[in-house]
């Protein structure tokens, strides 16, 4: 028997919605967009007759109150996930929402809470979780593929000076380590389960605009350490390793599979003196997400947890801790 379409609705058609995730709804298996929300009317309109949906608004509230969505997808501004959020789950919608889905640990509570009182799914929009890129990493060291885990080294960076842009604007909860520092810290949980104890940083923040624009960080992990760099004024570069006694594993593409280079990992094995490398063709980690997303709200699979949300959000709060104790 054929399962009903996902109903999907959109608060706020920003660029990685109309980019990345709004594509994928249009060809995804499960779902279907069905109304597009924007303070500006005309604005919304447009991009439901570029998606095909049958309704658009000219506010968020109107689109919680259609009973005919049966969840929203969440990109507005960083500063309003959290409450968004929780006024979608309470509307009784499911929700995902963009990362990070609050600025601090703490404002994930009661996004938690509103998400066990509705029985809703709510899941933060973590789309690497869903690339088979990372299940293969988290299996290579979990096998031994490189011997003990002593070292992940990562790096994100872009380069991006507008000062209308939201990543640029503080009150919206702009800076590099909202932004992509979740990143390097979110694909290290994932590949090795490990709990994070404690940070050093040392952060730069933009004269102009007041935001995080640097952020070196050591995360000591138990047996290994993270450390990676994220920068919104550097050249665009990414890149994640995992060194081991033994070998060591390369992710060339770790956080936009597919647009950096190829979708793969490299595992080089010193002990054998071989170079073996996996590749995952024709992967949309965005198209991956929005159908796991609905197979969970039918109770099949599970989603990006908020409880990992919190976990990724405790590390990002003591970096900046760790960067104002260096200052």
């Amino acid at each position: 028997m054929t399962k009903p379409l996902f109903r999907w609705g959109i608060l706020s058609p920003a660029r990685i919605a109309r980019e990345h995730v709004m594509p994928a709804m249009a060809r995804s298996e499960t779902g279907v967009i069905h109304a597009i929300a924007s303070r500006d009317a005309g604005r919304a309109q447009a991009q439901a007759a570029r998606f095909s949906a049958p309704r658009w608004y000219g506010g968020y509230d109107a689109l919680l109150s259609d009973p005919d969505v049966d969840g929203v997808y969440i990109p507005l501004p960083t500063a309003q996930h959290a409450e968004w959020a929780i006024r979608a789950a309470e509307a009784g919608k499911h929700v995902l929402c963009e990362k990070p889905i609050a600025l601090k640990a703490d404002q994930i509570d009661p996004i938690i809470a509103a998400r066990d009182a509705s029985g809703r799914v709510v899941s933060e929009a973590f789309m690497v979780w869903y690339h088979p890129q990372w299940r293969k990493v988290r299996e290579l060291i979990s096998g031994g593929a490189i011997g003990r885990l002593r070292q992940v080294t990562g790096g994100f960076s872009y380069h991006n000076t507008d000062p209308d842009n939201m990543r640029n604007r503080p009150e919206l909860g702009g800076g590099a380590l909202p932004d992509i520092g979740v990143y390097p810290v979110v694909t290290t949980l994932l590949a090795t389960g490990a709990e994070m104890q404690w940070a050093e940083a040392r952060i730069d923040y933009s004269p102009a605009f007041g935001t995080d624009i640097f952020a070196r960080v050591v995360i000591g992990c138990g047996g290994f350490d993270l450390s990676f760099h994220v920068a919104t004024q550097m050249a665009a570069y990414q890149s994640m390793r995992f060194f081991g006694e033994t070998g060591w594993i390369d992710v060339p593409t770790p956080f936009n599979a597919g647009l950096y280079g190829f979708d793969e990992v490299v595992l080089h094995d010193q002990k054998n003196m071989t170079r073996q490398v996996f590749r995952f063709p024709g992967v949309n980690q965005y198209e991956a997400q929005v159908d796991a997303f609905v197979r969970a709200t039918r109770g099949e699979g599970e989603v990006f947890p908020l409880e990992m949300s919190r976990r990724v959000q405790e590390v990002i709060d003591a970096i900046y801790d760790a960067g104002a104790r260096r200052a």
